[in-house]
């Protein structure tokens, strides 16, 4: 049967051209089915359901995005109050009593004199021997080399350090 198939020839003057363009296109890259055999079968999908998922992701990167905005603003932000507080503290260590030039890196101590002045010192509270010359110990500070002054939290005796001071 094969070989009767080798033999059969295709009259051209039989075929009807004009009849037969209808069944081909001139563009077959972009028509929306396949266009011979052998070609993937294309489905209408459901565009709702593509928006819908797109929409979805976009709105889940974004909102992580504006999360991740968010928390940095938040750590700006405490890192500028953290900042604004040392100013603070440093113009009121600048205006306490300071018979001496401090010296960046040292840690030294303010205190509070009976008529409310403060005073920076080198000594610390347990160094004075049984009675403390002033009315109160405000706070152990460390003098920055950018010359303002940080609040150390504890006093020699791991103490908390009063709460006037910060």
């Amino acid at each position: 049967m094969a070989s009767d198939n080798k033999n059969l020839k295709v009259d051209i003057e039989k075929v009807d051209l004009e009849k037969e363009k209808d069944k081909v296109s001139e563009t077959p890259g972009i028509i929306a089915f396949p266009h011979h055999v052998g070609g993937v079968a294309i489905r209408a999908e459901d565009k709702g359901k593509i928006k819908g998922r797109a929409l979805s992701a976009m709105k889940e990167q974004t909102d992580s995005q504006m999360n991740q905005l968010y928390d940095q603003a938040r750590l700006l932000a405490a890192q500028a109050n953290a900042i604004k507080r040392r100013v603070e503290i440093s113009e009121r260590i600048y205006l306490a009593q300071m018979n001496f030039d401090p010296i960046i890196s040292h840690i030294y101590f303010v205190y509070e004199k009976k008529n409310g002045d403060d005073v920076l010192s080198m000594v610390a509270p347990t160094e004075w021997g049984r009675t403390i010359p002033f009315a109160k110990f405000l706070a152990k500070v460390k003098l920055l080399s950018d010359h303002t002054w940080e609040v150390l939290d504890y006093d020699e005796n791991g103490q908390q350090t009063s709460d006037d001071f910060k």
